[in-house]
């Protein structure tokens, strides 16, 4: 019986973590770039009451196991393509692929993202909203007219004085060998994990990394729909499991009430 409520109570805490994660991404529907994350589990240790047995005059294969609940072994975040909306703003930009921007952290170490939302901050570079420059480092000239960024990343734009555009700069994404192992930090960054494995940089259209879209965000790869049929499967094995608690309650009360 304490198994049962072991077990039960195992049940409950991985489901409330399964409801945590889905919130999580509901909240994150909106969320320019932003990839879904999805709540994987795993069965406890078993206790093993009986093993099978072969003696001198019968022969028993059976094994009794009794498990000890399950747990949630980790997140697996899906990296799969979100939509790509049109925004007109020139420095908005999406990646039709499966590349990342690299831009610098404020310490000198490089963080990665697929959130295309740049802006320019008071020294002329682009920018996240974080306010991290693009790596390699992209400076738009405050007299710069048309800025145009094309599939392959190149950055040109008329200056002051000239009619034919001028080249800025080039921009590259970086590619890893499993994202799902990249480490969330938060406002829509990433870095790099022992599970993620070391970024390869690459030009856009090259090596599967992708192509830019100029005037475009990717949206969030959340599907409400899916949510919510996720949401209520928790829901309901976290009611069922307290109803193996309770279950489990009323024998143990029933068994010390046993007047012998």
């Amino acid at each position: 019986m304490i198994r049962a409520l072991n077990s039960a109570a195992t049940g409950l805490k991985a489901q409330q973590t399964n409801l945590d994660i889905v919130s999580n991404n509901i909240a994150n529907v909106n969320t320019v770039g932003y990839k879904k994350a999805r709540a994987e589990f795993k069965d406890l240790a078993y206790d093993t009451v009986k093993s099978p047995s072969i003696g001198e005059s019968s022969v028993n294969p059976e094994t009794l196991q009794i498990g000890l609940g399950c747990e949630v072994s980790g997140t697996n975040r899906l990296f799969f393509q979100g939509s790509l909306n049109q925004t007109g703003n020139p420095f908005d930009m999406a990646i039709d692929g499966k590349g990342f921007f690299k831009v610098k952290d404020i310490d000198g170490s490089y963080k990665y993202t697929r959130d295309g939302s740049f802006k320019i901050d008071s020294e002329g570079r682009l920018v996240t909203s974080s306010g991290l420059p693009l790596e390699p480092e992209i400076i738009i000239p405050s007299d710069a007219k048309e800025v145009s960024i094309s599939s392959s990343g190149t950055v040109s734009a008329v200056l002051s004085g000239d009619s034919n555009p001028s080249e800025l700069g080039k921009i590259e994404l970086s590619l890893f060998p499993n994202p799902s192992g990249l480490k969330a930090l938060g406002s829509n960054i990433y870095e790099v994990s022992a599970a993620s494995g070391e970024p390869a940089d690459a030009l856009p259209g090259l090596q599967g990394a992708g192509t830019i879209r100029q005037g475009y965000l990717e949206a969030s790869n959340v599907e409400i729909v899916d949510e919510m049929v996720r949401m209520l499967s928790a829901q309901r094995a976290f009611e069922i499991n307290s109803k193996a608690m309770e279950a489990a309650d009323d024998m143990l009360r029933i068994v010390n009430n046993i007047k012998i």
